[in-house]
Order: C-alpha cells, then structure tokens, then sequence
C-alpha cells in the first residue's frame, strides 16, 4: 500500500493490475478482496449502487470499517437509499453518500429540465462520473459489483484491472460468479436486496432512466431504453 496515505505512481499502479489480473484470475472472491486491502489498505474503497450489498458485505468481512462509495445522484429511487441507510446502520462499513456538485434544480436551470431525456450522457456525466472521479481521488484502488454475465459490455470484465482514464485499479471480485451464485451468497449471508429487483427491475438506477424488464430480456435493456446506451460511463 500506501497505508502511509500517499498517492502510488500510475504506472506501477498499472503494472501492478495487470499482474494481478492475470493472477488471480482463478482466485475466489474472498482472495481477490483480501489482496486488494493488502496492497492498499486505507486507500482502497467499494462503490455500490445498492442494488444489493453482497461486494460490501464481502469487504467488510475482510476489513472492517472500509469505506463505501455510494453517488448520490438526487434521482434515485426511495427503495435504493433505504438500502444505503440500512447497510450504513447495520454492516461494518463507513458509507459515503457522493453528491454531485449541483442539485437536480440547480442543474435544470442551467440545462434545462429532463436533462436525462434528452442527452442522458451529460446528465450521467454530471450526476455519476464527475462525482466518482472527485471521490476516487482519495483512493488508488476500488472495488465493483460487476459480473461477466450482466450483459455484452460486461462479458470481458478482469478481476483485476487498471482504469486508464482514472489511473486507478479497478477489482471486480465477483466478475466471475454467475446470477445464480450471487443470490447464493445474499441468501447465505443474509444481504440487504433492493426490493425492486423483485418487482421486474433485474437492474436499478435513477428513476427516469430505470425501468421494468420482461422475462428473458437483457437485464440492462431497462437501461436507458429510449437510447443506444446501456451504460452510465462509470465503467469503461
């Protein structure tokens, strides 16, 4: 690590990912989550969408009090911050709720209102990646939920992974489970689930831009389904 706190050199961030990633390729979850606090203890965080909390109960079996990165974007849905507040008073864990700089009123009087419906880019620029790049600041590496089987812009995700854009290391400890061991460990470990995903919504974000998905369906064709987007550009 830096356990000291100082901010590591990209380049042998990036060295170091794609070592790791190839590694640890066959390791389980658990190891993956185990090498990453090792490596940068302090400085290393989870981000959660709070569909569910399995890749922050899972870090917080390994180290005790880690921060949680949670974007509060201002459109979630109520179910979704429920689920915040509940892993906040109820897990091992230090949640930080992100907000962008601007409010949702304040950025509908600069853009205009709906932003989202009508270049839900800038809108997710604004309210997601912007936001994750300042908080991210504080860190040199970060944990995902994301699995290989989630969808096509998923399918190649590496456990371990440098983001170039961010010069970051990006672990993905669960990119190898399938849905139905996800839901495993939640049932195991009983794991706060966002009740949507009950209710049709296979994956959640903010509101206007969420919605129900029919049997069989992709889960992240509810993404963004009046757009050719499936992505908020927090993942690239």
């Amino acid at each position: 690590m830096s356990s000291n706190g100082i901010e590591r050199d990209p380049f042998e961030l990036r060295d170091l990912a794609m070592a790791a990633g190839e590694r640890l390729e066959d390791a389980t979850a658990h190891q993956i989550v185990e090498w990453a606090v090792g490596e940068f203890g302090e400085r290393f965080c989870v981000t959660s969408s709070m569909a569910d909390a399995a890749v922050v109960h899972l870090a917080s079996e390994v180290a005790p009090g880690i921060d949680v990165v949670f974007l509060d974007t201002g459109l979630h849905f109520p179910e979704t911050l429920a689920v915040r507040d509940f892993v906040a008073s109820t897990m091992d864990v230090n949640v930080r709720s992100i907000q962008p700089d601007q409010s949702v009123l304040s950025q509908d009087a600069e853009f205009g209102p709906r932003l989202f419906s009508r270049a839900p880019d800038e809108c997710c620029s604004l309210r997601k990646v912007l936001p994750l790049n300042a908080a991210l600041a504080d860190y040199d590496g970060w944990a995902t939920g994301l699995r290989r089987d989630e969808g096509p812009t998923r399918a190649n995700t590496k456990v371990v992974d440098f983001d170039l854009s961010r010069r970051k290391v990006k672990v993905s400890p669960i990119a190898k489970w399938t849905e139905a061991d996800q839901e495993a460990y939640i049932e195991r470990y009983n794991i706060p689930v966002n009740p949507l995903l009950k209710d049709g919504f296979r994956s959640i974000g903010c509101w206007p831009c969420t919605r129900r998905t029919a049997p069989g369906e992709d889960p992240r064709a509810g993404r963004w389904a009046a757009f050719d987007k499936t992505e908020c550009g927090l993942h690239v």
